[in-house]
Protein backbone atom coordinates (compact mmCIF):
# COMPACT_ATOMS: atom_id res chain seq x y z
CA UNK A 1 0.00 0.00 0.00
CA UNK A 2 1.18 3.18 -0.90
CA UNK A 3 1.81 5.82 1.72
CA UNK A 4 -0.01 8.93 2.08
CA UNK A 5 1.84 12.30 1.23
CA UNK A 6 4.01 14.39 3.58
CA UNK A 7 2.01 15.51 7.13
CA UNK A 8 3.57 18.41 9.19
CA UNK A 9 3.04 19.79 12.56
CA UNK A 10 2.90 22.69 14.42
CA UNK A 11 2.28 23.98 17.66
CA UNK A 12 0.76 27.54 17.73
CA UNK A 13 2.84 28.83 20.91
CA UNK A 14 2.64 32.20 21.69
CA UNK A 15 2.82 33.93 17.85
CA UNK A 16 1.02 36.34 16.51
CA UNK A 17 -1.49 35.02 13.93
CA UNK A 18 0.36 37.04 11.42
CA UNK A 19 3.75 34.79 12.07
CA UNK A 20 1.73 31.99 12.13
CA UNK A 21 -0.33 32.02 8.94
CA UNK A 22 3.66 33.26 7.54
CA UNK A 23 5.02 29.65 8.69
CA UNK A 24 1.96 27.83 7.18
CA UNK A 25 2.57 29.95 3.79
CA UNK A 26 6.22 29.24 3.80
CA UNK A 27 5.29 25.46 3.67
CA UNK A 28 2.66 25.38 1.75
CA UNK A 29 -0.31 24.27 4.12
CA UNK A 30 -3.83 24.42 3.33
CA UNK A 31 -5.28 22.59 5.88
CA UNK A 32 -4.77 22.77 9.77
CA UNK A 33 -5.95 20.18 11.73
CA UNK A 34 -6.31 21.08 15.72
CA UNK A 35 -5.85 18.11 18.09
CA UNK A 36 -5.99 20.49 20.99
CA UNK A 37 -8.80 18.44 23.11
CA UNK A 38 -10.45 22.44 23.74
CA UNK A 39 -9.92 24.12 21.12
CA UNK A 40 -9.49 27.28 23.11
CA UNK A 41 -7.19 29.84 24.49
CA UNK A 42 -7.06 31.99 27.78
CA UNK A 43 -3.68 33.40 27.01
CA UNK A 44 -3.49 32.94 23.52
CA UNK A 45 -6.78 34.11 22.55
CA UNK A 46 -6.27 34.55 18.45
CA UNK A 47 -6.01 30.70 18.70
CA UNK A 48 -9.08 30.02 20.04
CA UNK A 49 -11.43 27.94 17.58
CA UNK A 50 -13.83 30.63 15.82
CA UNK A 51 -10.90 33.58 15.54
CA UNK A 52 -8.36 30.58 14.18
CA UNK A 53 -10.67 29.46 11.38
CA UNK A 54 -11.76 32.82 10.30
CA UNK A 55 -8.11 34.32 10.42
CA UNK A 56 -6.70 31.64 8.35
CA UNK A 57 -9.62 31.30 5.51
CA UNK A 58 -9.30 35.66 5.37
CA UNK A 59 -5.32 35.97 5.19
CA UNK A 60 -4.45 32.65 3.36
CA UNK A 61 -7.55 30.71 2.44
CA UNK A 62 -6.52 27.78 4.27
CA UNK A 63 -8.67 25.63 5.73
CA UNK A 64 -9.54 24.38 9.48
CA UNK A 65 -10.83 21.74 11.10
CA UNK A 66 -11.17 20.67 14.79
CA UNK A 67 -10.26 16.96 15.27
CA UNK A 68 -10.00 17.08 19.37
CA UNK A 69 -12.32 14.64 20.14
CA UNK A 70 -10.59 12.26 17.76
CA UNK A 71 -7.01 13.06 18.26
CA UNK A 72 -7.09 14.87 21.63
CA UNK A 73 -5.23 13.46 24.86
CA UNK A 74 -7.73 14.19 27.46
CA UNK A 75 -9.96 11.81 26.97
CA UNK A 76 -13.39 11.40 29.47
CA UNK A 77 -13.47 7.25 29.21
CA UNK A 78 -12.14 5.68 32.06
CA UNK A 79 -10.58 2.53 30.57
CA UNK A 80 -7.86 4.96 28.88
CA UNK A 81 -6.83 6.53 31.60
CA UNK A 82 -4.34 3.95 34.26
CA UNK A 83 -4.76 3.66 37.62
CA UNK A 84 -3.45 6.89 38.74
CA UNK A 85 -5.76 9.06 36.39
CA UNK A 86 -3.26 9.81 34.11
CA UNK A 87 -3.74 8.90 29.74
CA UNK A 88 -2.29 6.09 28.50
CA UNK A 89 -1.38 6.92 24.88
CA UNK A 90 -1.11 3.20 24.59
CA UNK A 91 -4.70 2.43 25.01
CA UNK A 92 -5.55 5.58 23.46
CA UNK A 93 -3.90 5.00 20.29
CA UNK A 94 -5.89 2.03 19.86
CA UNK A 95 -9.58 3.48 20.45
CA UNK A 96 -11.86 3.28 17.68
CA UNK A 97 -12.08 7.27 17.84
CA UNK A 98 -8.13 7.87 17.80
CA UNK A 99 -8.46 5.44 14.68
CA UNK A 100 -11.23 7.24 12.73
CA UNK A 101 -9.22 10.64 13.38
CA UNK A 102 -6.18 9.33 11.88
CA UNK A 103 -8.10 7.77 8.96
CA UNK A 104 -9.67 11.80 8.23
CA UNK A 105 -5.82 13.20 8.10
CA UNK A 106 -5.32 10.25 5.46
CA UNK A 107 -8.19 11.03 3.41
CA UNK A 108 -7.46 14.50 3.77
CA UNK A 109 -4.24 14.37 2.93
CA UNK A 110 -5.60 12.96 -0.59
CA UNK A 111 -6.17 17.05 -1.15
CA UNK A 112 -4.59 18.98 1.27
CA UNK A 113 -1.50 19.62 2.87
CA UNK A 114 -2.16 19.52 5.84
CA UNK A 115 -0.70 20.20 9.46
CA UNK A 116 -1.47 18.68 12.89
CA UNK A 117 -1.85 21.87 15.33
CA UNK A 118 -1.31 21.74 19.25
CA UNK A 119 -0.20 24.65 21.24
CA UNK A 120 3.57 23.74 22.51
CA UNK A 121 6.26 25.11 20.56
CA UNK A 122 8.09 21.85 20.96
CA UNK A 123 6.50 18.92 19.34
CA UNK A 124 8.56 16.60 22.13
CA UNK A 125 6.53 18.02 24.92
CA UNK A 126 3.00 18.00 22.94
CA UNK A 127 1.10 14.50 22.38
CA UNK A 128 1.04 15.40 18.88
CA UNK A 129 4.78 14.36 18.80
CA UNK A 130 4.96 11.46 21.51
CA UNK A 131 1.13 9.67 20.83
CA UNK A 132 0.20 10.84 17.37
CA UNK A 133 3.64 11.05 15.06
CA UNK A 134 4.66 7.32 16.19
CA UNK A 135 1.58 5.91 15.31
CA UNK A 136 1.08 7.92 11.99
CA UNK A 137 4.74 7.93 10.87
CA UNK A 138 4.75 4.44 8.99
CA UNK A 139 1.37 5.62 6.68
CA UNK A 140 2.84 8.84 5.72
CA UNK A 141 5.95 9.28 2.87
CA UNK A 142 6.88 11.96 5.67
CA UNK A 143 6.79 13.77 9.14
CA UNK A 144 8.01 16.70 9.59
CA UNK A 145 7.40 19.85 12.31
CA UNK A 146 7.27 23.26 11.68
CA UNK A 147 9.29 25.15 13.88
CA UNK A 148 9.15 29.03 15.30
CA UNK A 149 11.61 30.21 13.05
CA UNK A 150 10.12 27.96 9.85
CA UNK A 151 12.87 25.27 9.73
CA UNK A 152 11.51 22.02 9.84
CA UNK A 153 12.64 18.92 12.05
CA UNK A 154 11.98 15.84 11.09
CA UNK A 155 10.19 12.91 13.42
CA UNK A 156 13.39 11.00 13.04
CA UNK A 157 15.39 13.66 14.24
CA UNK A 158 12.79 14.76 16.80
CA UNK A 159 13.33 10.91 17.95
CA UNK A 160 17.11 10.98 18.39
CA UNK A 161 16.54 14.38 19.98
CA UNK A 162 14.02 12.86 22.04
CA UNK A 163 17.40 9.88 23.11
CA UNK A 164 19.88 12.58 23.94
CA UNK A 165 17.25 14.60 25.73
CA UNK A 166 16.79 11.54 28.19
CA UNK A 167 20.32 10.09 28.40
CA UNK A 168 19.46 7.39 26.27
CA UNK A 169 22.38 6.21 23.45
CA UNK A 170 20.78 5.70 20.24
CA UNK A 171 22.61 2.47 20.22
CA UNK A 172 23.37 -0.25 22.62
CA UNK A 173 24.95 -3.81 22.96
CA UNK A 174 21.89 -5.14 24.51
CA UNK A 175 18.76 -3.61 23.31
CA UNK A 176 17.26 -2.43 19.50
CA UNK A 177 17.09 1.28 18.74
CA UNK A 178 13.55 0.31 18.43
CA UNK A 179 13.74 -1.15 21.94
CA UNK A 180 15.27 2.41 23.10
CA UNK A 181 12.70 4.38 21.36
CA UNK A 182 9.89 2.63 23.17
CA UNK A 183 11.83 3.23 26.41
CA UNK A 184 12.15 7.48 25.68
CA UNK A 185 8.44 7.32 24.43
CA UNK A 186 7.13 5.76 27.56
CA UNK A 187 9.36 8.12 29.93
CA UNK A 188 8.13 11.11 28.02
CA UNK A 189 4.51 10.12 27.83
CA UNK A 190 4.78 9.39 31.76
CA UNK A 191 5.94 12.96 32.12
CA UNK A 192 3.85 14.93 29.99
CA UNK A 193 0.49 13.14 30.03
CA UNK A 194 -2.68 14.85 31.08
CA UNK A 195 -3.77 13.94 34.67
CA UNK A 196 -7.46 13.53 34.88
CA UNK A 197 -6.70 15.06 39.52
CA UNK A 198 -4.76 17.63 38.23
CA UNK A 199 -6.45 21.43 37.52
CA UNK A 200 -5.45 23.17 34.21
CA UNK A 201 -3.92 25.67 36.67
CA UNK A 202 -1.80 23.72 38.03
CA UNK A 203 -0.52 22.06 34.63
CA UNK A 204 3.11 22.50 33.82
CA UNK A 205 3.49 25.82 30.91
CA UNK A 206 5.31 24.24 27.49
CA UNK A 207 4.03 27.06 25.41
Amino acid sequence: MRPAPALFTIGHSNHSLAHFVLLLRQHGITAVADVRSSPYSRWHPQFSRDNLSEALHAAAEIEYVFLGRQLGARPDEAELLTADGRVDFERLGGSLPFQNGVKRILKGLESHRIALMCAERDPLECHRGILIAPRVLPLVESLDHIGPDGGLETHQQAEERLLAGLHLPNRDLFRTHAELLREAYSRQEERIAWRKDVPDSQEPERI
